[in-house]
């Protein structure tokens, strides 16, 4: 139990921490809500199904950066300032790492349930179909980015948080399906043998 333990409190420590005066709480309540369901959803499923360690230490940190672009608002968290300055760039770009791991921890998730609920008959069609879930969850977020500030008018554009680019949207999709990717390649070995050490 020590390492649940030690992810809720290191969860909590930063939900609070970033909840000190943000730059508004409309929009850090809009960037925390899905973490704080995510942790509802987790704590209630815990006794039924557990992740492995390596995918709750990932939700974690996804958690985490969800938090400090809730806290600034991700175009002004201030190491996407700094990477602006030294890279030249024209944006804040933040909240690429946040698409990023939006489309990276749900493949780890999807990957771990199709495997160990025995989803697929055919193991070949896990990878594709784990991005596919990881782009249409990517989707779905920018539909309600959009309804958000269609509803709330001025008070939702830090939420939307396109910085001028009307390419926004579909760059935010694409880091989602690059972070799915990512995971699907490069970490899908590890996540095997985190699975295989539960059933030993």
């Amino acid at each position: 139990m020590k390492k649940p333990a030690l992810l809720v409190f290191l969860f909590f420590a930063g939900l609070i921490v970033s909840a000190i005066k943000p730059h508004d709480y409309f929009t850090w309540t809009l960037e925390v809500f899905p973490a704080v369901i995510g942790f509802i959803v987790l704590a209630f499923t815990y006794k039924r199904f557990h992740f492995t360690t390596l995918t709750y230490v990932m939700i974690l940190l996804h958690c985490w950066v969800l938090f400090i672009g809730g806290h600034y608002t991700y175009a002004m968290v201030p190491v996407g300032e700094w990477l602006k300055d030294v890279l030249h760039q024209s944006r804040n770009n933040y909240d690429k790492l946040g698409h990023f791991m939006q489309g990276f921890v749900p493949a780890m998730i999807a990957r771990e349930l199709f495997i160990r609920k025995h989803v697929f008959n055919k193991q070949g069609w896990i990878p594709f179909l784990t991005i596919c879930v990881c782009g249409t969850i990517s989707l779905l977020y920018e539909l309600l980015e959009w309804l958000v500030s269609v509803t709330s008018g001025s008070s939702g554009d830090s939420f939307l948080g396109t910085q001028g680019d009307v390419w926004d949207t579909q760059s935010d999709m694409l880091f989602a399906i690059i972070g799915a990717s990512c995971m699907v390649l490069l970490f899908a070995r590890l996540q095997d043998k985190m699975i295989a050490k539960l059933s030993v």
